[in-house]
């Protein structure tokens, strides 16, 4: 492949990138995410019936997933072999689709400024936008906590895994991790409706997400190399019920000094969840422009580190 070629197609994720932070998450019923959603959300009530829950789940997650990795490939094949150029304007706009750095930033802070300006109950139902627990009874130290984990989780799962799996195998590999992502945020309850129906669901997503778990507190280790943050994520990473949040959430909890974790209802039932850290104070303002330090950083280092790693893979 020719110098300038490996160049521009190095350049996609810088491109994608930038437009990410100059226009945010498109929202829209179009949005890939939004039409995986919607096919989840109709094959669930379709097959969530009867006996085989497991099995049916398992397919249904297995089958997706491939679709959506074909479709893909077979696109972009299909555009590069007629123009390149169309390829590499395609490929800047599914990448901006597949990333989600501002929009994370975004509804963090807004939890925070909402809370500061509008009180405890309008930051309960700001932080419910972002979290997938109760927030009715949460005072104002859980509402920014919860913000707060859900900014480290979603680092990983929206920024750096997306980011990894575009290395691995570019936009087909980016949105089949999408979709991994996405059955997981909406069948992978333990639950009495999702408890079979989306185990496999929810064992694929650890696989997806086992490296970019760790890459995550990595990154955050390189922005803030303090020991503490190494000490943390040793102690405290497999402390989580999920084998892959704990590593970026201990590195977070060790970078603002506060305590995440413990008791939560999900879905009407009691998560008593191990502590991470020890510091139990509420995060203040100077906490929150830290944790966004931090997340811009390792979104950015982490594009660039992919740009150089298609430049290679290609040149």
């Amino acid at each position: 492949m020719e110098l300038q070629t490996v160049t521009i197609l190095a350049l996609v994720p810088l491109a994608g990138f930038v437009l990410d932070l100059a226009f945010g998450d498109p929202l829209g019923r179009f949005h890939p995410i939004a039409l995986f959603g919607m096919t989840i959300y109709s094959l669930e009530k379709l097959l969530n019936r009867g006996k085989h829950r497991l099995i049916k789940g398992a397919i249904m997650s297995v089958m997706l997933i491939t679709i959506v990795y074909l479709l893909f490939y077979i696109l972009l094949h299909y555009v590069w072999q007629q123009n390149q150029y169309i390829y590499i304007v395609l490929s800047v706009i599914l990448f901006f689709f597949g990333i989600a750095s501002r929009t994370l930033i975004k509804e963090v802070r807004d939890v925070f400024k909402v809370l500061n300006t509008k009180g405890i109950e309008a930051g309960r139902m700001q932080v419910a936008r972002i979290v997938g627990r109760d927030t009715s009874e949460l005072d104002s130290k859980k509402i920014k906590i919860a913000a707060l984990e859900t900014l480290a989780e979603n680092l990983s799962d929206g920024v750096v895994a997306p980011l990894f799996w575009f290395a691995v195998a570019g936009i087909p590999g980016m949105f089949a991790y999408k979709m991994v992502n996405t059955l997981d945020s909406m069948i992978a309850y333990k639950s009495d409706r999702y408890m079979l129906f989306g185990r496999i669901a929810a064992y694929i997503d650890d696989v997806a997400n086992y490296i970019p778990a760790r890459l995550t507190a990595l990154l955050m280790f390189f922005v803030i190399p303090k020991k503490r943050v190494s000490d943390f994520v040793l102690r405290y990473s497999r402390s989580h019920a999920s084998p892959n949040a704990g590593f970026p959430e201990s590195a977070m909890a060790a970078i603002i000094d506060c305590r995440f974790g413990g008791p939560n209802i999900y879905h009407n039932k009691l998560i008593d969840k191990p502590y991470i850290g020890t510091t139990d104070r509420e995060p203040e303002d100077r906490e929150l422009k830290k944790a966004l330090f931090v997340s811009r950083m390792v979104a950015i280092i982490g594009v660039i580190i992919v740009a150089v790693v298609v430049f290679v893979k290609y040149v």
